[in-house]
């Protein structure tokens, strides 16, 4: 018989038990529960909570890990009060609000989640905005991070934000940041900053009322540049801004002054224009009203300055129409070398603009054109050849068979037009009449595969409006040239052999291709009578043979495709006339067709049987290095005439190095001598994350001057860069300046400073 203290034992373990299971059932946590509730648009928002949930007429409330998700607006906090009727929410604690590449986190947030229009208050948020790669900026993935007291969505697109900070640096250790009482983002458009102040390691540097930063790809909001802070030796204090102006999508300005504290004022003009899809337009203008420099002589004042400025057209027409315009004017080569920002612009002593219009129709070419081409000669007193050729219209045609199966082959040049030239010594009326028709035709014939022949004869009359005297005198008398042209070609068969190296999976192939040509021109006659207008004049008689050889070694790796790893040209002229039909006039430079075709450099002072003989070796393995290397030797001076030598080397992925040399030494007669050397070393690239370098200089060794010398050093983080740079320009008596330069780079942004990026030798 159990007696009662068991019983009641029996009964304490039940309810212990119990107790037990039902702790443990209610520890499990309640499945969350869904709820889906319309909304006014007639969508449906979901509403998902882990807490006790309820409603209140048209209020519904949730707690614990709330999630509202309509479309394709995701929103969660703590605690949220939902209206059916005006699609409402209130969330409160730990709130986050996340739509495509918008990311919101807050303590309380008030939002339609229909219209998409809210406010969020004691805002840390992130925009996600990507930018194409850009040479001139440096471009970061990084998302741009604020924090705002309050942030006010107005659209799926546009947000005001008050009291905040930007970056696109990591927000925990921001390098630098925009602060703004107010500012505004339009996605895909701009972040507008009003009152802001930029920062660098919390330190306020600069003070703007008003900035804008694209807010996406090919974005252009009008408002002023980064203002240009800088020094110079010569210009002395620098200081610039720029206006850009975008009032279409399809048109913009740019318009800046720079002040020089020793010089005087520059003026600087950018207008682009795309009107239509397959026309652009740009004009660029930049002048500086120069206060002077002292003089040669005591008390007088040297000013140096002037304008250049260059407009640019192309167009695409129908039909095969295509309109260019190239036109460029310089005020003095004196203006070009005091204030040209670079070595390469300054020395450029040429100023060359055209025009035309061109169709290209079976196998038929008709353009009409406009060629201007100034050269500067002399800076003291000013000297330049102007030549001119406008208007001119050309009709040409390729070779053509009118045959089936008969190697005869057809083609014609011609034009008519007017020329001009200007120099210290002639100037010739503005349009001086010229027209020139030249039928060719050609025969190429094959023996085998040991022989190719083509043989081509033309018939060439040309005619001037006015022509020189015997005392070098433009007249009125015209001129006509008749010459007859005979040319034969011959192609011996190319020499070729593999070698294979198995063990090194490459294969190469040696070919040796020599060739001879035959030219003879007659009918010139009166050389000296025509005026120099362009190459046109400088035909005359000659009876000439050009041989020469080519040698190439191609390398083949795998399955790659072959690559000309070695190549070597030598090639020599023999004139059986050397005075090319009386043309050549002994103790001077004679520049001839029959000469330069075979050099680009006069070589030719007095009658000649034999031209230089010119090497071009060249080495491209496609690789970590390539080099080239010139020589010209002359068996009449019994020397090499020109040296010139190119190496490039990339032995790592981010080093490279390049050498130049380019020696004349020929006749002085024809060519001043000169010996020229140029350096660059250099690490990493112009928007390449981490450290930076480059050096280099121009060295003239014939006048012992150190004409240019720089170098660059920068550093690229994430979301900022820092560079530096100093130049050191020696240009003769019109300017020699040393120029220190500084940039701050902001990612996505620009740069504060004075250093143009565009300038980098990268």
């Amino acid at each position: 018989m159990k007696t009662p203290v068991s019983k009641i034992a029996r009964a304490a373990r039940r309810g212990f038990l119990f107790f037990v299971f039902t702790r443990l059932l209610c520890a499990v946590p309640a499945p969350a529960q869904q709820v889906h509730l319309p909304a006014r648009s007639g969508e449906v928002a979901t509403i998902t909570a882990n807490g006790p949930q309820r409603r209140q007429g048209s209020l519904y409330f949730a707690d614990g890990d709330v999630e509202i998700n309509y479309g394709g607006l995701h929103l969660k906090a703590d605690h949220v009060e939902y209206n059916d009727d005006t699609n409402e929410a209130v969330a409160r604690g730990n709130v986050i609000f996340d739509y495509e590449n918008q990311h919101l986190e807050g303590d309380e947030a008030h939002l339609n989640v229909a219209s998409g229009h809210g406010t969020f208050f004691d805002v840390r948020g992130t925009i996600k905005l990507d930018r194409r790669p850009n040479p001139a900026v440096l471009i970061t993935k990084n998302p741009l991070y604020f924090e705002a007291k309050e942030v006010e969505r107005l659209s799926e697109d546009v947000y005001v934000i008050h009291h905040a900070w930007f970056t696109v640096c990591d927000h925990q250790h921001p390098t630098w940041q925009f602060y703004a009482p107010q500012a505004k983002v339009t996605l895909e458009k701009t972040v507008a900053l009003v009152n802001s102040n930029f920062r660098l390691y919390r330190v306020p540097l600069i003070w703007l009322p008003y900035s804008t930063a694209p807010a996406g790809n090919h974005i252009r909001e009008s408002g002023f540049l980064i203002p240009i802070v800088g020094e110079s030796n010569s210009k002395g204090f620098v200081f610039g801004d720029a206006l850009y102006w975008a009032p279409k999508t399809w048109a913009d300005t740019t318009l800046g002054a720079e002040y020089f504290s020793r010089r005087g004022t520059a003026q600087r003009a950018e207008i682009r224009l795309k009107p239509f899809e397959n026309t652009s337009i740009k004009y660029t203008y930049f002048g500086v009203i120069d206060r002077g420099i002292p003089g040669p002589t005591p008390g007088t004042i040297e000013k140096q300055g002037g304008h250049q400025q260059q407009g640019e057209v192309t167009s695409l027409w129908n039909h095969g129409w295509r309109f260019v315009a190239d036109v460029n004017q310089l005020s003095s080569l004196t203006f070009r070398l005091a204030f040209s920002d670079t070595y390469g612009d300054a020395i450029n002593s040429e100023v060359q603009s055209s025009i035309f219009l061109t169709n290209n129709f079976r196998g038929f070419s008709f353009n009409v054109a406009s060629l201007d081409d100034r050269s500067y000669l002399e800076l003291s007193p000013p000297t330049s050849v102007t030549l001119r050729s406008a208007p001119e219209v050309d009709f040409s045609s390729v070779e053509q068979s009118p045959w089936r199966g008969l190697p005869v082959y057809f083609s014609f040049d011609s034009f008519a037009g007017a020329v001009h030239r200007q120099d210290e010594f002639l100037d010739t009326a503005n349009f001086v009449p010229r027209t020139e028709f030249a039928p060719k035709a050609t025969i190429p014939l094959h023996f085998g595969n040991w022989l190719g022949v083509t043989t081509s004869a033309t018939f060439r009359t040309t005619f001037y409006g006015d022509s020189l005297n015997a005392n070098g005198v433009v007249t009125s008398n015209s001129i006509t040239r008749n010459t007859g042209e005979f040319a034969v070609e011959f192609r011996p068969p190319t020499l070729e052999r593999f070698f294979d190296r198995p063990k090194t999976r490459h294969r190469y192939k040696h070919t040796i291709e020599p060739y001879l040509t035959y030219r003879y021109v007659t009918g010139v006659n009166n050389f000296a009578d025509f005026i120099r207008f362009d190459s046109n004049a400088t035909l005359t008689d000659t009876n000439e043979i050009e041989y020469g050889i080519t040698q190439h070694l191609y390398l083949k790796s795998d399955d790659q495709q072959p690559v000309d790893f070695l190549s070597w040209n030598l090639v020599q002229k023999h004139y059986f006339d050397p005075t090319f039909g009386g043309a050549l006039v002994p103790g001077q430079r004679n520049v001839f067709e029959a000469l330069d075709s075979i050099t680009a450099f006069a070589f030719a002072s007095t009658p000649r049987n034999w031209s230089p003989i010119v090497s071009d070796l060249k080495l491209t393995p496609g690789g970590k290095f390539d080099a080239e290397q010139i020589l010209e030797y002359d068996p009449q001076l019994q020397k090499i005439v020109t040296i010139g030598e190119l190496l490039k080397i990339k032995p790592y992925s981010e080093f490279f190095f390049t050498l130049a040399d380019f020696r004349l030494q020929g006749d002085p007669i024809v060519q001043p001598s000169t010996n020229q050397f140029r350096a660059m070393l250099g690490y990493g690239g112009l928007n390449r994350k981490g450290f930076n370098a480059a050096a280099g200089l121009s060295y003239d060794l014939q006048t012992s001057t150190l004409q240019n010398q720089f170098a660059w050093v920068s550093y690229n983080g994430g979301c900022c860069g820092l560079a530096f740079e100093y130049r050191h320009l020696d240009l003769g008596t019109v300017r020699t300046e040393n120029q220190f330069r500084v940039a701050f780079i902001i990612a996505n942004i620009g740069t504060f400073g004075n250093l143009r990026r565009q300038e980098k030798i990268y």
